[in-house]
């Protein structure tokens, strides 16, 4: 029997895609340089202490907000795109079902926002509407940097993965690869989308709610290539944490870098289509030294402790004792 919860392929309300995430920074000149110089984002608007950004091919006002804050390096919210308005009514109505909070909250350039939390309590927002920008993909001298496309996904690290995996499965997402612990037989990790890609969220065994990481992705392999070296000699060298390399869940090629606050960022690219509805979840077993690499390569040990906290979330240790393969 499989771990994994069947898809629910009607759920009661339509997200679309993962939207935008904001984190809390401590300086913003700092994080704007890492941002727009060397990750290479597109500001949309900004002030004192905030700043908007998007990738070179959202038509959408942002997938980034900076805001500068005294508790910087934790994250304020994760945010999610319906299909419709009504939507949104559907899913106020289904999280106070499932006993969570909801507030309409005002957001910059967003329609009605429904803010609300999931089983951990990760703030999440859902919103349809969002200010539509001009088409700036084929301003081939915006780009800079990596050349980030759009925003592709989020990963958290969950004390209780199979607890997480169910929430969201029923709220529509489906799994797409999954780690499954030999003893416990409970779920390692698992990749859930709703977009058509390997995951707009995932969810990674360890001291949670925490963000793992966002990611970017980029044309091709070689633009991470461009911004290793643009980081080498720029001053962020020592913020490259792991790759290149390409993923052996996913089959994405990635890098993780950290901002200046110590948010994670992933840089990646190539995984696959999983829009069909009877796609089959594809299993890995948590020693197998491809699982994390293709090519063999293991993470180091700050990749699986590392994260950054939701503002005003506490957090739980995992009661799963099995490790991953570590770096020495």
């Amino acid at each position: 029997m499989m771990p994994v919860p069947a898809p629910n392929l009607y759920p009661d309300f339509n997200t679309i895609r993962l939207s935008h995430v904001c984190l809390n920074v401590k300086d913003l000149a700092a994080s704007k340089k890492f941002y727009t110089e060397i990750l290479g984002l597109n500001v949309t608007d900004e002030s004192d202490s905030c700043l908007y950004l998007r990738a070179m091919e959202e038509r959408g006002h942002h997938c980034m907000i900076l805001q500068e804050s005294d508790q910087p390096g934790t994250v304020e919210v994760m945010g999610f795109k319906t299909f419709d308005e009504e939507d949104l009514d559907r899913a106020e109505i289904y999280f106070k079902d499932k006993g969570r909070p909801t507030a309409w909250v005002k957001r910059p350039y967003q329609g009605r926002t429904l803010l609300t939390s999931d089983n951990l309590g990760i703030p999440l927002e859902f919103y349809h509407k969002m200010d539509r920008l001009e088409s700036i993909h084929q301003k081939y001298a915006l780009y800079r940097g990596a050349k980030p496309l759009r925003i592709d996904h989020f990963n958290c690290f969950s004390h209780d993965v199979d607890a997480s995996v169910k929430f969201y499965s029923d709220f529509g997402f489906r799994v797409t690869e999954y780690t499954e612990d030999d003893e416990s037989k409970k779920l390692w990790a698992a990749w859930m989308h709703r977009k058509g890609g390997v995951h707009d969220m995932a969810f990674t065994n360890g001291t949670g709610p925490r963000m793992h990481h966002v990611a970017f992705w980029v044309p091709t392999p070689l633009n991470i290539i461009d911004l290793l070296d643009l980081m080498a000699t720029t001053g962020y060298v020592d913020s490259i944490e792991r790759g290149p390399g390409r993923h052996g869940i996913s089959n994405a090629f990635f890098l993780y870098v950290l901002d200046p606050d110590g948010h994670r960022i992933e840089i990646y690219c190539s995984d696959y289509q999983t829009v069909d509805p009877d796609l089959e979840p594809i299993k890995w077993d948590l020693k197998d030294p491809q699982r994390q690499t293709l090519w063999g390569a293991a993470a180091p040990e700050s990749w699986f402790n590392h994260g950054t906290t939701f503002i005003g979330v506490d957090t739980k240790d995992s009661e799963i004792q099995a490790s991953p393969i570590i770096a020495p």
